[in-house]
């Protein structure tokens, strides 16, 4: 059961992006397919426009995707396919959005108020919100019009996708032998062959090793690597000594500290919206200069957003955008207004995409802690400034001698602790504690490298506060190794083949034997061969070379073993499988049985989806 579930689970966990379901609109990706200039527009599908815009915004929400999955390390992402990925799903997209309004997919205005009333980020309490609409709208810096125009793309898409999923024909016998299949255990029984017992008098040609790289070359292409020598400084290795901080350096850093604490105290915003949107943009105008005029003439801000403010979310708190940031209405207008208002000064109307703001700055009294209180932070603060300005003084005439003798071991001669140490074949996916550093990867695989540059390189700071310099001796460009560089490799490969044919051959009464004879016979007649019972396995449980084999043999018949063999370095592994456990389908449960059944229609839904899109690509002018 155990592998049954981390099989399903398996299965629904896969997909990185929906592509073709996740609403856009609600991502932040806004203006899809909005007209552009031509020199923007990174492809044309059936004369519409895909800007390049467009292509960039989708980028980048793929590459934070992705970066979740390298542990936020950019330089381990292939931008060019993350590229061409998101591209081929806006050609997806647009082809799919003209074959909609081809065929009339649309909703209503009724069935599309009745939607957005159901969209959880516009709801409170389960409620469609007019609170939270605006609020959604102002984060995301987007008009109403410009959301309800891609939420109706959106549903469009959802609509043609979801016609053809509700049309994918399943058979519930081919559920039901899918999970027989993939639940099975098999009962294994494994014999090592040493292939260098059969390789005396074996030898590899020239001509078969040129025949051998010519036919599998796509096997031997190899990421960008350099050999690279370098050395590590840390504080540790550094006995520096520094002076107690004095009372007037103490005095300077409680000085510094108050005018922090001043400068990051966060203002209270306040603003009253005049929305243009049902009076035109003259009357809005007009009626904000009159609200300016009666706040000049007396009448307090917070009364005034109250009586005036058309913004539901501050209306009632007089004004106030509670947690106010540069950014948080997607307007640089208002954030611009609020950088250069003074305490207690109030704006002129600024006009957004939302309207007319008149707009109000204070600052509130910063919470300034006693010399006393924060004396003892100050001091530790000092003392780890002073060591670490010490350790970057030492830093930098080391850099200055490296630089000067281009050569690394300058630096042991001074620091006796520190040691040159070599790495060959590193790459941007090599584990080391120093070297997978993104910093440092950048210098090891940057431009001047690729051309020759073979100097040692300034000081690079670690994240951990420790020091590293490299000096790359060979570059190894990305592509196809060369025969000669894979010669080595191909001789080892084509003698195991051989040795693997040469075994079989002197095996073969034992493997013929396996055919026709009870599997206790064949095992007491052969003494060439030595199995040990590995145990019952599922797919999940054995190593791929052996999986591959093992599930793969036909069930044996009562008493005999079905068997089988792959080829690892120096080694032949015999694999023999002596019975098939299949599962019991009462343990299946209900819950099991859907999930699989989700799945396999989510799998055949995307993919009549993508050979529906690539009908649709063939008939398409695509520039």
């Amino acid at each position: 059961m155990e592998s049954f579930r981390k099989l399903i689970k398996g299965w629904l966990g896969i997909a990185l992006l929906v592509l073709f379901l996740t609403p856009l609109a609600l991502v932040g990706i806004e203006g899809y397919f909005s007209g552009s200039k031509k020199t923007d527009v990174a492809k044309t599908v059936n004369g519409q426009d895909i800007t390049n815009k467009d292509l960039d915004d989708l980028v980048k929400a793929y590459q934070q995707q992705y970066l979740q999955y390298v542990q936020g390390d950019a330089s381990l992402l292939n931008m060019d396919a993350i590229r061409n990925n998101a591209l081929d799903t806006l050609i997806a997209r647009q082809l799919l959005l003209q074959q909609a309004q081809k065929m009339g997919l649309n909703l209503s205005d009724a069935q599309f108020v009745a939607m957005l009333s159901q969209v959880p980020e516009f709801q409170v309490n389960g409620k469609f919100s007019d609170q939270a609409f605006g609020n959604y709208l102002r984060s995301s810096g987007m008009t109403k019009e410009m959301l309800i125009a891609n939420l109706r793309k959106d549903q469009a898409l959802k609509m043609l996708s979801g016609t053809i999923s509700n049309y994918t024909l399943l058979d519930k016998n081919d559920i039901q032998r899918l999970a027989a299949i993939q639940t099975e255990q098999r009962e294994i029984y494994l014999a090592s062959v040493k292939l260098d017992e059969y390789k005396k008098g074996l030898t590899a040609s020239s001509q078969e090793i040129a025949d051998y790289y010519n036919k599998h070359k796509s096997s031997f292409k190899q990421n960008a690597s350099v050999d690279v020598d370098y050395v590590v400084l840390t504080p540790a290795m550094m006995n520096t000594s520094t002076a107690a901080p004095t009372d007037a350096e103490i005095q300077q850093a409680y000085s510094k500290y108050v005018a922090t604490q001043k400068k990051n105290v966060a203002k209270d915003v306040r603003h009253i919206l005049i929305s243009h949107d049902n009076r035109g943009d003259a009357a809005a105008l007009k009626l904000a200069n009159d609200i300016e005029a009666k706040i000049k003439a007396g009448m307090s801000f917070a009364d005034a957003a109250k009586q005036y403010s058309e913004d539901p979310t501050s209306k009632d708190k007089g004004g106030l955008l509670d947690g106010y940031k540069a950014g948080t209405l997607g307007s640089k207008e208002f954030d611009g207004a609020v950088a250069t208002l003074a305490d207690n000064q109030v704006s002129q109307p600024v006009k957004t995409t939302f309207g007319y703001h008149i707009i109000e700055v204070k600052t509130p009294n910063a919470k300034i802690a006693s010399l006393e209180a924060v004396k003892l932070q100050l001091v530790a603060d000092i003392e780890k400034s002073k060591k670490a300005n010490a350790f970057s003084d030492a830093v930098n005439k080391l850099n200055d001698t490296v630089i000067s003798n281009d050569a690394l071991d300058v630096v042991t001669q001074q620091i006796k602790t520190a040691k040159v140490q070599s790495a060959k074949a590193v790459t941007v996916w090599t584990k080391d504690p120093y070297l997978s550093d993104t910093t440092v990867k950048t210098k090891l695989f940057n431009d001047d490298v690729k051309n020759g540059d073979r100097n040692a390189s300034s000081s690079i700071q670690l994240a951990n506060g420790s020091v590293v310099w490299v000096k790359v001796r060979n570059y190894h460009a990305a592509g196809t190794q060369s025969l000669a560089q894979a010669t080595a490799a191909i001789r080892a490969k084509v003698l195991d083949q051989k040795a693997e044919a040469v075994a079989k051959q002197r095996l073969a009464a034992a493997f013929n034997g396996f055919k026709t004879q009870p599997a206790a016979q064949v095992v007491a007649q052969s003494s060439s061969i030595k199995f040990e019972k590995a145990g019952i396995f599922p797919r999940q449980g054995l190593k791929k070379e052996v999986s591959n084999i093992a599930f793969t043999l036909p069930a044996p018949k009562q008493g005999m073993w079905s068997v089988g063999t792959t080829t690892l370095p120096n080694e032949m592994i015999v694999i023999a499988v002596s019975k098939v456990v299949p599962m019991d389908a009462k343990a299946i449960s209900a819950e099991q049985m859907q999930q699989l059944q989700n799945w396999y229609q989510q799998s055949r839904s995307e993919q009549e989806l993508a050979d529906y899109v690539e009908y649709l690509k063939s008939k398409a002018k695509i520039k």
